[in-house]
This record gives structure tokens, sequence and C-alpha cells, in this order.
């Protein structure tokens, strides 16, 4: 596995990647894609990263792993290829923004759209082999996203980190509350949605952020 990601963020992670569990991780990343069927394609692991490059970084959603799926997976937290039925999740963020903002619940789950105006849709996980959820958990990709996050925060003031549910709350431990805004709420699965993710209004709150620190707010 070649690292092919946006200049701006390999700039960022460049001592990342000389890591010693940054080569482990890239010898097994490589041989999983040679041997098993792994999502997302190889192309699109840093896709999150090549849509949302650092300096235009506004908003932070952070994830866990990819859809394991067919089809689905295309290295967007959250996010799934057109044509792809919406998961539960993800039609539960549509309901939410629909009562919040009044907006029409798309048809595509497709979010680089939110990507391209400044959201990093961070997976803490960035692959995964298929039907087998969590099958590339704690082989590095979690200590490479923790950088990511540290990263942003030390370096970056103003942003909105959204963080859904006590998984993506522990990774965001490390954000500075002084500098950046922290949104909480339970996870919009629909196991747990309707205890306070539904009604949370993150999305009003993060646009209202970012004009009051003279930023463009995101078209949700």
């Amino acid at each position: 596995m070649d690292v092919k990601i946006d200049k701006s963020w390999y700039n960022e992670l460049s001592s990342e990647f000389d890591k010693e569990y940054f080569w482990q991780l890239r010898n097994f990343i490589h041989s999983e894609y040679k041997t098993k069927i792994i999502y997302p394609q190889a192309k699109n692991i840093f896709a999150a990263f090549d849509l949302c490059p650092f300096d235009s970084v506004k908003l932070v959603i952070i994830g866990q792993d990819p859809y394991h799926e067919p089809g689905q997976a295309h290295g967007l937290c959250f996010s799934v290829q057109d044509g792809c039925v919406l998961p539960p999740s993800l039609r539960n963020i549509y309901k939410e923004i629909e009562t919040d903002l009044g907006k029409q619940m798309p048809f595509s789950g497709d979010l680089s759209r939110w990507a391209k105006q400044g959201v990093l849709l961070l997976n803490a996980t960035l692959t995964v082999e298929a039907h087998k959820a969590g099958s590339h958990q704690n082989k590095g990709w979690e200590e490479f996203t923790d950088k990511v996050i540290e990263i942003l925060s030390k370096k970056k003031e103003n942003l909105v980190f959204m963080l859904w549910g006590s998984y993506a709350q522990k990774k965001g431990s490390v954000i500075d509350a002084k500098k950046h805004l922290i949104l909480k709420a339970v996870h919009p699965s629909p196991l747990s949605a309707y205890r306070g993710f539904f009604g949370s209004k993150h999305f009003s709150q993060a646009n209202n952020y970012l004009i009051s620190k003279g930023i463009e707010p995101i078209d949700w």
C-alpha cells in the first residue's frame, strides 16, 4: 500500500508514515488487499483527506468502521456510494437535519458534498474485510487517526467536532475545548438516536458557531 494522500495532509502526517506501527499496518493492509475482499477500494482509503485538505477543514465528524457490504464504503464515515440504500444511522442523521434546518432528506447517501465544503468525515479505522465488521480494528489505524485529531486540535482554531456515541467521545478526549466547539450526543443508530441524537440540533449549532467566527457555514 503506497501512501497516496492529499499533499497538505502528507505534510502534516509525514512523521507517522515512518513509524514502526505504520509500517506494520502498511504490510498488513497490503496483504489483505491481495488475498481478500477489502473495503473501501484501495484508491479510496484516504478519500476523506483527499476531498477535505488540511487547510480546508472546518468541521470533523468521527465514525468508527467503514461499511462492510458491497458497494457501500468509499472512504467517508457514515457515507455510502450513490445507488445504495441509506443505512439506518445516515437516515437518522438526515432526519435530524430535516427537523433542525428544514432541509428535505436527499435520496443520495454520498456525503462527498459535505467533505468538499470542509467536513472531515473521519473513520477511526479506514479499512475493513467484507462482511466482517471491525475486522481491521487494533491494527494501527486507531493510532493514526488519533494523531489526525491531535494535530487538528493543536494546529487549527475554531473547528467544530461532532462526537456521536461513547466511542467517538473517547477518541475526541484530546480536543482542546477552549479553541474548538465540541458537540456531543448519543450515536445516530436506531438503537440510541431517540435518547438524545434527535433534537440535538448539532447542525444549526455548528453553523451558528462557524458564522460567529467569520467562517462560511456548511450547506447540509
